[in-house]
């Protein structure tokens, strides 16, 4: 899960000002990449991780003093010492790890919601800010060409190229050198969607993992009974009817991940003929290759489709293959492998 969901979530619930935290570079092996972000409210609250414990306390004292000057500014942990009296504690990262504190106040406060608003609307925002100038406001654009952030300069034409041809979270965010000024430019992604055909007794472990690896999760079932947030209280919304009533109201499109498990083999029939041809980002069908094959009028699963869902991990039992789909979803999300990227 992207750390800047929660972290965007406290801003919003925050009593006061604070200090937003994220890594802008890595030199190196470290527990957490660029653009993974930590709030450190003014009250102490803190939400969210840059390492695996080494640099929390350290961040938290110079948040007070970001907060204190009202300036942003970057610090440098090294944590490629293993010995004790380092950054890393002994943990032997072997990386220097870069980070930007930004002081989060009434009027920043406003940038960073809208921010969410845009998120929470499925939609990708680009950020990007200058390290040379502090004082600065940062830039953002959302895909729809919203724009916020309080930057006074022109945007430069990279900036929009990196918001617009940037395939789905495949955005790297990091430092960029522009017309010989270094800037962090950070890709916020919304939460992908994963949509559950079927919420018999096995769809609340795949929900509920798929929840926690960072999917916003939306249940469909022509059951009332099922399709409720008794039955699957870990899902974010449910669209309740049978499959030629909930597909055009669902609008998928290429950024949607899709599990056929509803268990009855003519409904699986009619989602995969109202599926097939959309431009999905996965479609997985629960069950034996032989039964997916016989979904299809040409007797064969197409090469996209992937069945039987799930990473072949050995999983027995609704818990291991909600874990092995998850980590399918995880694996296509984030392109991995040649196998992945078609």
């Amino acid at each position: 899960m992207e750390s800047y969901y929660a972290v965007l979530e406290a801003i919003a619930g925050a009593p006061g000002d604070g200090v937003l935290a994220i890594i802008i570079s890595v030199e190196g092996s470290a527990y957490q990449k660029e653009g993974t972000c930590m709030w450190i409210g003014a009250n102490g609250e803190t939400v969210g991780l840059l390492s695996g414990g080494c640099l929390e306390e350290a961040a938290a004292a110079y948040a007070r003093e970001i907060l204190a000057n009202r300036q942003a500014a970057a610090v440098s942990f090294d944590l490629r010492t293993e010995d004790d009296w380092s950054w890393g504690q002994g943990a032997g990262c072997n990386g220097l790890v870069h980070i930007w504190l930004e002081p989060v106040t009434s009027d920043a406060k406003l940038d960073w919601l809208a921010l969410k608003r845009c998120l929470d609307r499925g939609e990708h925002v680009l950020m990007v800010r200058s390290i040379l100038y502090p004082d600065e406001r940062p830039f953002f654009q959302s895909e729809t060409g919203e724009q916020f952030g309080g930057c006074r300069r022109t945007p430069h034409r990279e900036w929009r190229e990196w918001l617009h041809k940037t395939p789905f979270y495949q955005g790297r965010s990091g430092l960029y050198e522009v017309d010989g000024e270094t800037f962090y430019v950070q890709h916020f992604w919304p939460k992908p969607r994963l949509v559950v055909f079927g919420a018999g007794s096995d769809a609340p472990p795949l929900v509920s993992a798929a929840k926690a690896a960072g999917f916003s999760v939306t249940v469909s079932d022509w059951r009332p009974a099922f399709c409720h947030p008794s039955h699957v209280p870990d899902a974010d919304a449910f669209v309740m009817g049978f499959p030629h009533e909930t597909v055009p109201r669902l609008r998928l499109n290429e950024r949607d991940f899709v599990v056929i498990m509803t268990h009855q083999f003519e409904r699986d029939r009619e989602l995969v003929s109202l599926l097939a041809d959309m431009p999905l980002a996965y479609l997985g069908v629960l069950g034996p290759r032989r039964r997916t094959d016989r979904l299809f009028p040409s007797g064969s699963t197409p090469p996209f489709v992937r069945s039987p869902a799930g990473l072949s991990i050995g999983a027995r039992g609704p818990y291991e293959i909600a874990v092995s789909i998850t980590a399918e979803l995880i694996s296509v999300l984030r392109r991995h492998g040649a196998e992945a990227a078609q």
